[in-house]
């Protein structure tokens, strides 16, 4: 069976880094897994030899019978991904693990991050990405997808997984990133949209100083918006790249006071 370019499908098959992957989501006994994209049910192998009750959500309807056939112990959903409710297809509390498509990788993050939160999310993502998501304040890969996932997460890239490993090969390489839920995230869940809308904003101005950005965002006089920077103990010359995530939490709260 041919992968779809249509569906982003990219299979990985070596069994040392499908276990590796598996290893990295550190399945507590009596947990149930829910993998995103099973694919021909490589990854789900690995998976059930850990003794955990698997979920899988395939879209592909062509692959469920692979599945059915390669990996009877799984329980096999078919649908897509992003529409379906994680918590109801698990039935109890999950942890997430997936080789994603890449056309879909922040949706899918996105929603893995959204409460309640599994205990622990492991994807394999084009290597850009996670260093996007894994990136500190400064460098140029950091943006608002950094802050917005590192807010809610502690982020860990993991390893590099080589092109050349899938089939058929992807572009660009892949890495493993894990992403652990805060216990207290730097931002209660009821904010997280208006913050995510901040960041995504000032970032929209990150050759502007931070003065100039809030002006433009908010609309606030220069002074007011001098007086909001001062209670978020942040200098008006600034730049949105330069904040980390504590310190855009206090601008947020600072801006809603």
């Amino acid at each position: 069976m041919s992968p779809k370019k249509s569906l982003g499908q990219h299979f990985l098959f070596d069994p040392r880094i499908l276990s590796r992957i598996a290893s990295a989501l550190e399945a507590k006994p009596g947990e149930t897994i829910l993998e995103i994209g099973p694919g021909r049910g490589t990854l789900t192998k690995q998976l059930l030899k850990q003794g955990s009750r698997v979920v899988v959500i395939e879209k592909d309807r062509e692959l469920l019978p692979v599945l059915e056939r390669d990996v009877p112990e799984a329980i096999v959903v078919e649908g897509d991904a992003l529409a379906l409710d994680w918590h109801l297809v698990a039935g109890a509390p999950f942890v997430v693990i997936g080789n994603i498509p890449y056309n879909i990788t922040s949706p899918l993050i996105d929603k893995a991050l959204t409460p309640p939160r599994p205990r622990v999310v492991v994807f394999l993502v084009q290597k850009e990405v996670a260093q996007r998501v894994a990136a500190k304040p400064g460098g140029a890969e950091y943006g608002a997808l950094s802050v917005g996932v590192q807010a809610v997460a502690r982020v860990e890239r993991l390893f590099t997984v080589a092109a050349g490993a899938f089939s058929p090969p992807p572009k660009v390489d892949s890495s493993v990133l894990r992403l652990s839920p805060l216990e207290q995230p730097l931002i209660p869940d009821r904010d997280v949209a208006g913050f995510r809308r901040m960041v995504v904003g000032l970032f929209g101005f990150r050759r502007k100083q931070l003065l100039r950005g809030v002006r433009e965002l908010t609309g606030l006089p220069v002074e007011a918006a001098r007086a909001r920077l001062a209670g978020a103990v942040l200098a008006e010359t600034s730049r949105a790249q330069e904040l980390s995530p504590p310190e855009f939490v206090r601008l947020f709260h600072a801006l809603r006071g």
